[in-house]
Formats: C-alpha cells, sequence, structure tokens
C-alpha cells in the first residue's frame, strides 16, 4: 500500500520490508490524543477526564472534558465540568478553599529596585538559587492561601515568608492538603534560602492551624525529601520520604504517623515508591512503583499494631506501565496505563478478579490503521555477570532474514526508570516504524531491579554503566539481523552524556551519536547547573575538591577529556532555556566536533527548555533526528 513517510527520511531503511498499513510517524504522533484524569464525579459513579489534542498548524493544544461510567461504556462530553468533579479544595466544612498564587517578596529586577527606570531590564542577585529549570527568579514566590467563601477574605498561610509552596520547579495541588476536620493545613517546602536551597533536597511537610496561625514542622529530623501529604479516612496522615540528604534518587518510602509515631511501610522492601493512595477503610495503602522495566500496581498493609513487617503484594504484571492511581473505591481502583506502543488511557482495576479494563479508547481506532512495531524483553549478561532487562523494539513486520540498522537507546536521569513509557520526544514507536531496532538497556541506575542497582551509577557515571551500555549492545548485535555497519547511539540529558563519552570511548562501534541536552563538560556544569545538590550527589562535589570521586568525575569520566578520540558524526540538540543542562553544553560538544573536522550538526530550540514541548518544535524535532540518521547511518 502506498503510504507517505517524513519527505526528508524516505531512504531510511524502510526498504527493509513493505507494510500492509500505515505506519507511526512524527506527523501522526502529534495527531494523537493525550488523555489525563481529572478524578471522579460527586456521585463517585463516573470518572472525569480531559483529552487534549495538539494543533500543529496553531502551534498549539486544545482541550476537552468527557466522562465515562466506571461501568465501561460509551463517554460523554461535558460543556461544563467545574462542580461536577470532587474539589478537593474545599475544606471538609464546605466553607473555605485552598489555593496557591504568587507573591512578590523581594526586589529582584531593575523595574523593581529603581521604579523610574520603566524600560531597564536587569536582574539583581546577592546568592544563588537565581534561575531554576527554564525561569530566572524575578522576585515572586509561591504561597498556599485559604480563602472564606463567604467574605472572600484571603489569608496566607506562609505568612509573607521567602518560601515556596508549591516547591518549584514541578509541585501543584498534590504539595497541600487540607487536615481531616479542617482546623489544619498541611503544606510542603523546602524553607531555605539562597546556597543552602540550590544544595538540599530538604523538603518538610508543615501543619498551619488557622486559630492560632501557628506553624508547625512535623518532619524537622528527616534531610531528605518529604513530601505528598495524604489523609486516610481514619485520619492519619501519610507521605513519601527520602531519607538520604542532597540525593533526589535515593529510595522513597511510605511513612504512616499514628499517635504521633511514625511508621516506614515499605523500610524491608527493595524497591521505590512513585504515588499512593489510601483505600476506603484506610487499612491499606495503594501504590505504583517501577519493577523489571515496567510500572506496576502494589499494595501495603498498614497495621501498626503489629511488630511484623507490613505485607506488600504485587496486583499487576504485564507489559505496561500503571503510570498512577486516580482514585480508590471499595471494590475497585481508577488507574492510567500505557505502553511503547500505545498512549495513556484511563483503566479500570477491580479488586476482586485483579483484571483491568479499559474506560477509555481515544486512541484505540488510531492505532486500528497502524502497523505496529514488537517490543520484545531481552534479558543481557553484563560484564559483572548480572542479568540485565533489555528492551528491544523492532520494525512492523519485521523480517528476521533482512538486516536492520539499530540505535542503542541511552536513557537520562540518570536514575529513571527505563520502563514501558510513551514519549512524545523519544518515541519508540516512531523510531521502529522508520525501519530501526531500538535497544533500550536497564543499565545500571535504573529504579525497579533493587536499591543497590539504582545506586551504583552515582559517582561511576563513566564506569559499569557503559559497561552495561556496550554489554546491551553487543549482544543485540550478534543477531543476523542486525547490520553491524549501521549501529548509532542516541539520547538526551544523562543520556546526552553518554553519548558525549561513549563518542571517545566506543571503539569503532558507533556510526553515528545524536545528543540532546547532553552534559560535555562536568567542570562547567558544575558551574553553570542550578540544582548543586544533584552534581554534589552524583560526582562526590566540586571540581576543586580533592577526592577520588572527584577525581574520576572531572578527569576520567569527563567526555571533554576524550574529545581527541571522538571519530563519528555527531549531532547535538540543545534548548535554549535549559537550565539544569545549560546551553553552553551543546555548544561546547558542537563546537569541538566541528574543529575535530567531524561531521557535525547543532539544532537550537531557543524557548524550550530541557524538553521540546511546543507541536511544531516536536516535529521538527522528529524531522531532524530522522535526517540525520538517514546522512549518516
Amino acid at each position: 500500500m502506498l503510504r507517505t513517510i517524513l519527505s526528508v527520511s524516505l531512504g531510511v531503511a524502510l526498504s527493509a520490508g513493505a507494510y500492509a498499513n500505515e505506519v507511526m510517524t512524527p506527523e501522526k504522533l502529534w495527531q494523537l490524543k493525550r488523555v489525563s484524569a481529572l478524578g471522579l464525579n460527586k456521585e463517585k459513579t463516573h470518572v472525569i477526564y480531559k483529552v487534549t489534542t495538539p494543533s500543529v498548524e496553531k502551534n498549539d493544544f486544545s482541550s476537552k472534558v468527557y466522562q465515562v461510567s466506571l461501568k465501561g461504556g460509551e463517554s460523554q462530553l461535558l460543556e461544563a465540568y467545574q462542580g461536577v468533579v470532587i474539589d478537593k479544595s474545599i475544606s471538609p466544612d464546605g466553607s473555605k478553599k485552598l489555593f496557591h498564587e504568587k507573591v512578590q517578596l523581594e526586589d529582584i529586577l531593575a523595574t523593581d529596585r529603581h521604579k523610574e527606570l520603566g524600560k531597564a531590564n536587569a536582574y539583581v542577585f546577592d546568592d544563588l538559587n537565581y534561575r531554576h529549570w527554564d525561569t530566572w527568579k524575578d522576585g515572586n514566590f509561591k504561597h498556599v492561601f485559604y480563602q472564606d467563601l463567604k467574605s472572600e477574605e484571603k489569608v496566607d498561610i506562609m505568612q509573607g515568608m521567602p518560601f515556596e509552596s508549591p516547591t518549584a520547579p514541578f509541585g501543584g495541588t498534590s504539595d497541600y492538603t487540607w487536615g481531616p476536620k479542617g482546623e489544619n493545613i498541611y503544606y510542603v517546602s523546602k524553607k531555605l534560602t539562597g546556597t543552602e536551597y540550590v544544595q538540599s533536597t530538604n523538603t518538610d511537610i508543615y501543619r498551619y492551624n488557622l486559630a492560632s496561625k501557628k506553624t508547625t514542622n512535623l518532619t524537622e529530623k528527616n534531610l531528605g525529601y518529604d513530601k505528598y501529604p495524604a489523609f486516610s479516612p481514619k485520619g492519619h496522615l501519610a507521605w513519601l520520604q527520602m531519607d538520604e540528604a542532597g540525593n533526589e534518587a535515593d529510595k522513597q518510602d511510605i511513612i504512616v504517623r499514628v499517635n504521633d509515631r511514625d511508621y516506614n511501610l515499605t523500610a524491608h522492601w527493595d524497591g521505590t515508591v512513585n504515588s499512593f493512595k489510601w483505600s476506603v477503610d484506610g487499612k491499606t495503602i495503594y501504590f505504583v512503583a517501577p519493577v523489571g522495566g515496567t510500572v506496576q500496581l502494589f499494595q501495603v498493609s498498614v497495621n501498626t499494631k503489629t511488630k511484623a513487617q507490613p505485607k506488600i503484594k504485587q496486583l499487576t504484571n504485564g507489559q505496561y506501565d500503571v503510570n498512577g492511581i486516580v482514585a480508590v473505591l471499595k471494590d475497585k481502583l481508577v488507574v492510567t496505563r500505557n505502553s511503547m506502543n500505545a498512549a495513556r488511557e484511563i483503566y479500570r482495576f477491580d479488586l476482586g478478579s485483579k483484571k483491568l479494563t479499559a474506560l477509555t479508547k481515544e486512541n484505540d481506532a488510531f492505532y486500528a490503521e497502524l502497523d505496529l512495531p514488537n517490543v520484545e524483553k531481552r534479558m543481557v549478561k553484563t560484564t559483572d555477570g548480572k542479568d540485565m532487562v533489555t528492551w528491544v523494539i523492532y520494525p512492523p513486520n519485521f523480517d528476521k532474514s533482512k538486516k536492520y540498522p539499530t540505535l542503542l537507546y541511552l536513557q537520562g536521569g540518570p536514575q529513571s526508570a527505563l520502563s514501558q513509557f510513551y514519549s512524545f520526544r523519544w518515541n519508540f514507536q516512531v523510531m521502529a516504524s522508520q525501519g530501526y531496532i531500538v535497544v533500550a538497556p536497564n543499565r545500571r541506575g535504573m529504579p525497579g531491579h533493587g536499591e543497590q542497582w539504582n545506586k551504583d551509577i552515582s559517582n561511576d557515571w563513566g564506569g559499569q554503566v557503559m559497561e552495561d551500555y556496550l554489554a546491551a549492545i553487543d549482544d543485540v548485535a550478534k543477531e543476523s539481523y542486525v547490520d553491524n555497519s549501521r549501529i548509532g547511539a542516541i539520547g538526551a540529558s544523562y543520556g546526552g552524556y553518554s553519548a558525549f563519552y561513549l563518542a571517545g570511548n566506543h571503539e569503532g562501534r558507533f556510526k553515528t551519536f545524536i545528543a540532546h541536552c547532553g552534559i560535555f563538560d562536568l567542570r562547567s556544569m558544575y558551574g553553570t547547573t542550578e540544582e548543586l545538590f544533584f552534581v554534589n550527589n552524583e560526582l562526590g562535589g566540586a571540581y576543586w575538591e580533592d577526592n577520588a570521586a572527584t577525581k574520576k568525575a572531572y578527569g576520567q569520566f569527563n567526555p571533554i577529556n576524550h574529545i581527541e578520540k571522538w571519530d563519528a558524526p555527531m549531532f547535538v540538540i540543545h534548548g535554549g532555556k535549559d537550565y539544569r543542562v545549560p546551553l553552553e553544553q551543546g555548544i561546547a560538544a558542537f563546537q569541538a566536533a566541528k574543529l575535530r573536522g567531524l561531521k557535525s550538526r547543532f539544532m537550537l530550540f531557543p524557548e524550550e527548555n530541557h524538553w521540546v514541548l511546543t507541536p511544531q518544535n516536536g516535529i521538527v524535532w522528529q524531522r531532524e533526528f530522522f535526517k540525520w540518521l538517514e546522512e549518516t547511518l
């Protein structure tokens, strides 16, 4: 059947086989509907959800809200859904509303410091934490407020302090909640400033009493993350906690406080929790967590009257990710699920039968018109004798008798799970559909394979993890259907670092590299990134510190120190508003590759951050990605 693929990449390996139907393309990817759950209706009979559709022409997104019965069936469009969804911002007695907004507390902008100079454009900083993620600090802080619904009087419960809640940069309404009776408000904040702020992960949970206006730190003893406070129907507080100061990727446990005593429900379990919700009777907590290259649903019993370890049970087990829990009912849960071949949809999980049933099917008809890749789990033996989960994604209508160009995918993080995720940029479905085999190893540093596996990457960025990458591609490359003369390595963030590092340490394995927002020079990275606790933990400290970890990190493991061995084409991509891995990293890598005489290219997205979020930029990214592979692989 005649079909249209990217005009810039018609030659890309598609000759490896003919397809009966259409296949996924970048343009099609940006036609997919994006489903997000808003919650249950007040009667708890329907799920209210939003469908967001990209508009490439308008370079924007539009959304509609629907409801679907928990029993299943057709979805119904809601013209107005406010008042339909259970509103957790309303106090238990219905008299007050909880929300957050910005408050200006510092004069940083020139126009605030010199009010008569209204056209001035400057920032003045006296300390660190002057920019975060993709935004320069401007003197405004997010604060939690409550408002009396009758008088409309609103109260800043943070009382003008120069701290934030929700926490930056990704905190939201899950950072604050009403107490069971509405007499207290609980919120998350990192109450540090400047240099202390950027060197610490110490968020705490605070209780604000409406009558006394007194604030109490409930987690003062813990120096790591404390977040996502939530109450059981019995009034018991639970939250997620990391106990290692400065480590954003530490094991995350569920803590429950009963009668002023804290119980760690998951301390004995060799895993890390993503998110959780209480059961209706308060005797169980349901949670999602990475395991074995997927993300699954679990439950843990809450019985604080016994010394026995709480029972943890895995409830789902399939080649998919259960992303999060939307709602909990007596006999069922509402969750979201996706896989490498299917974008997120909403499912019902029946506690009795342990079955997942799709409630939304927004993209089913779309996928039905496509020939989809095949995703297989492959176990690879690492150089130190460990078994490593490796996802291998094959082109549609894969033919073992043919040879295919192959891509080694280098995951970012560095401690983020390589699960059955569905990305709108690093989309394996699109890559495989253009005729590439994709090899995606769960190398050292990823959660879901035990706490030690996750920790092993810290202070060892260029060590065993690189051996893991090479073990995976070497193992798959033994297959007759892999064209060993056409293997590339691609990745972003830590994956971009990996591409830069492997470019000087690959012993001829790779014919081309793509690095998006990658770290090229760890010394420069330390001097310009905004969350210093990350580099302190991962690299062993500052580059001027003299210890074994820093000597390795800034010496042996620094990609810039291997530039003389770069011998393959390098495509560098970067966002102008990426302050986590600043733009200079990409510029320096491109400049070095070009001056080394290598075929190289630099693509800058001036208004994007560490990610690419807008529709037209997303398609540009994909087109240039495949154009580069066509030219160099």
